[in-house]
């Protein structure tokens, strides 16, 4: 279906942004880094949903939800992912960033009343399973030279299974907030918009964390730039139109595929194929996904 193929161009988009924003996210640092291109996505789904209309279908009863998705899964889960990006590196970090699927099951079984089969289960045994096999074993020699830093692993782990659990509360409060009428690109305003504000007032607070670390220089402007239009406008807006119809559970599944589509991306960065068990790793959790969609 239709929402599928939403679903999955979102993991698309997000495997995508992981390439696009591990340069700019070690420059600025995760909490400026997201801050500039939050505040540029805001500016343009707000212009969006003001000239089509969007705005319209905002009420209190659909906003509410919205905004405690824009604060667990994009102000807090998109800023400890690119934390501990910054310390595993993106293949890393979002092989754990697709245990989402996994907290989104359970989400969706305790308060949603969504129904887990019994393939469903071994489904997020293998998915898991499966993360952390290429996690502790994945690891390339070419990759480590870039973008990994085996001296922070275990504070890399702890933050990405911290970002994980937020995109999957960030999925689990949108879902009401779509379901109640509101407009899918209205929804991603709105979510972007309240992690923004957070953001710069933790920078106008002065925050430590929230500096930049480097100069705003144009070439990281741009990748920032074109992180923001990827990840969290294309990518986030397609999660809201695959949760009009998926449930949480489907939709956390299918977008958890961007660890396994990463690997070609970063085969061709590299010129070097990922390690043996990365590839194993990621097929495991491939399977694991498949078993939970056709549950």
């Amino acid at each position: 279906m239709w929402y599928d193929l939403a679903a999955v161009g979102a993991a698309t988009c997000w495997a995508w942004g992981a390439i696009l924003g591990a340069g700019p996210a070690m420059h600025f640092g995760p909490f400026t880094f997201t801050r500039l291109r939050l505040s540029l996505m805001t500016l343009l789904l707000g212009g969006i949903s003001l000239a089509s209309g969007g705005w319209h279908s905002m009420h209190w009863a659909n906003v509410l939800p919205a905004l405690l998705s824009g604060l667990t899964g994009i102000f807090l889960g998109d800023t400890l992912y690119f934390s501990a990006m910054n310390r595993l590196g993106p293949r890393r970090s979002g092989l754990l960033f697709a245990t989402h699927s996994v907290f989104s099951v359970l989400l969706g079984m305790l308060f949603l009343q969504e129904k887990l089969s019994l393939a469903g289960f071994f489904g997020s045994v293998m998915v898991f399973g499966g993360v952390m096999l290429a996690v502790a074993f994945g690891r390339g020699k070419q990759h480590s030279k870039a973008w990994e830093h085996p001296a922070q692993f275990k504070l890399g782990v702890a933050l990405g299974m911290a970002a994980a659990l937020c995109q999957a509360l960030g999925t689990f409060f949108a879902k009401p907030a779509i379901a109640g009428g509101l407009e899918p690109v209205t929804a991603s305003a709105i979510r972007m918009g309240v992690a923004c504000l957070v953001h710069n007032l933790l920078w106008l607070g002065g925050l430590p964390l929230a500096r930049s670390r480097g100069a705003y220089t144009p070439r990281m402007l741009g990748q920032t730039a074109l992180n923001g239009l990827v990840a969290l406008g294309l990518g986030m807006t397609l999660i809201m139109l695959a949760l009009q119809h998926a449930n949480v559970a489907t939709v956390g599944m299918l977008s958890a595929l961007s660890p396994v589509l990463i690997l070609p991306m970063l085969w061709r960065v590299y010129k070097q194929p990922p390690a043996v068990a990365a590839w194993l790793g990621a097929l495991l959790s491939c399977a694991g996904t498949a078993l939970l969609v056709l549950r």
